[in-house]
Formats: structure tokens, C-alpha cells, sequence
């Protein structure tokens, strides 16, 4: 189970103990077990300031307080602490990535059987598309959808979302798609072969957390050599 600690503290000393904390950062590398780190200022208070650290586990936060060059890195931050910080340990029950949630939201409903549904609210209007396999990218929600409208009238896919990493406003989604050429798609009658690609794409997201650009990186070589459109060129 995920584990949090929450440093609370005042200070006039901030830029101080910022460079402490970055003196910590190079003394602990490859003994911390610390893995994520986030620092804010009060907005109506200077002097306040709030430390979010990230542990695998309960465990694993005992052991990162236990080394020599946390309790000396300690010790420096409380004597430029305008009083005693205060700590509270955290138990993760639930840690939604709402972006992330959108995006496999968007790969499930591209995959979905029928009629492609409406897109509106996972992608913005004005989304940009940036695919290497294509001359030109793809701009706006029309033009996304006649995209998918190509991919979804020549097989019948689903995705299997391998890894996803969120930061900021961007998603990494490592994905492997399955299919069977089930229609016509790049000139290519249907096969009745079952396919597979691996790929990578990456999202940024807007300020609703819709999808508003992609950029997409996979194996159309290998997909074609599996449909039998370089068959001609071997012989």
C-alpha cells in the first residue's frame, strides 16, 4: 500500500532549506526509498510551507527516516523552521490520475463495437494529432474521426493497456492491439488474419482534462507485413 507523509512547517528560510533539500537528494542516491516528492507555499502565507513525500509502503518510509543523512538533513531543517514542523502519515486508500482515467476511457471507446460513440467529452474539439505514419497531422475532432473511422472499417481491435505514466498535463500509455482484418484498410481487402501491434502513445491534456493532443509512435511496418501487403516485394 502506498504511503504518505505530510510535512508541515514555517519559515522564513525557505531558500535555505530548499538547498538542503537538494543537498539530501545527492547525498541518498540509491539509499532513499522516497519516490515522489511535491512542495507548495500557502498561497495566503508566505511563511507556510507544505512537503507531500511518497513511499511504496509504511516500511519503506521507516527506512528512508533511519538514514544517517535524513536525521543530519532533519535536524539542519528544524533549526530554520520558525517553529517545530508538524508530520502526518498517510495510508493511500484511493490515488485517482484523473487524466490517466480519461485516456484509457478514450482507448476503450475507440475499440468499441458498433457505431463509434460521441468523443465529446474525452477529447477537445481542437485536437491535434501527431502520427508518423500520416503526411500531415490531424486537426480537430472531425478530422480525428474519420481517422478512426479508417482503422475501425478495417478491423475489429481492442486494446490491452500495457503501462501508463501520468505527470502534469501529459499521459504515456504503452498499449498492444489486437485485430482481425475484418474490411478493406489502405487498398488491402480483408484478410480474416489476426493481427497484432505494440505502440506508444502520449497525451496532453487541457485544463478540463480533455484529450487536446496525441502523439503516437508504433509498428505499422510490422502490422502490414502481418496483413501480406509486402508479400509482392519478396518474391
Amino acid at each position: 500500500m502506498t504511503f504518505v507523509q505530510i510535512i508541515d512547517c514555517r519559515t522564513s528560510h525557505f531558500d535555505d532549506i530548499d538547498r538542503l533539500m537538494d543537498t539530501w537528494v545527492e547525498q541518498t542516491k540509491g539509499k532513499r526509498t522516497a519516490t515522489h516528492a511535491v512542495v507548495g507555499k500557502d498561497h495566503s502565507d508566505a511563511s507556510h510551507f507544505i512537503e507531500i513525500v511518497e513511499f511504496p509502503s509504511y516500511e519503506e518510509a521507516m527506512r528512508n527516516s533511519g538514514l544517517p543523512e535524513t536525521d543530519k538533513i532533519f535536524r539542519e531543517m528544524v533549526a530554520l523552521c520558525d517553529e517545530m514542523p508538524t508530520f502526518t502519515d498517510l495510508d493511500v486508500v484511493r490515488d485517482d490520475q484523473l487524466n490517466a482515467v480519461n485516456v484509457r476511457r478514450f482507448f476503450e471507446t475507440i475499440a468499441h463495437k458498433g457505431d463509434l460513440p460521441a468523443l465529446d467529452e474525452l477529447v477537445a474539439e481542437n485536437y491535434h494529432d501527431h502520427d508518423p505514419g500520416k503526411e500531415q497531422d490531424t486537426l480537430g475532432m472531425d478530422a480525428l474521426r474519420r481517422d478512426l473511422g479508417e482503422w475501425r472499417g478495417g478491423f475489429d481491435f481492442a486494446f490491452d493497456i500495457e503501462d501508463q505514466i501520468a505527470q502534469g498535463d501529459r499521459v504515456c500509455t504503452r498499449w498492444t492491439w489486437r485485430a482481425t482484418h475484418s474490411g478493406a484498410f489502405m487498398g488491402l481487402a480483408a484478410t480474416g488474419r489476426s493481427v497484432s501491434m505494440t505502440g506508444t502513445t502520449v497525451f496532453r491534456c487541457d485544463e478540463d482534462g480533455k484529450i487536446a493532443e496525441g502523439w503516437w509512435q508504433y509498428d505499422r511496418l510490422g502490422l502490414m507485413v502481418q496483413l501480406g501487403a509486402l508479400d509482392a516485394l519478396e518474391q
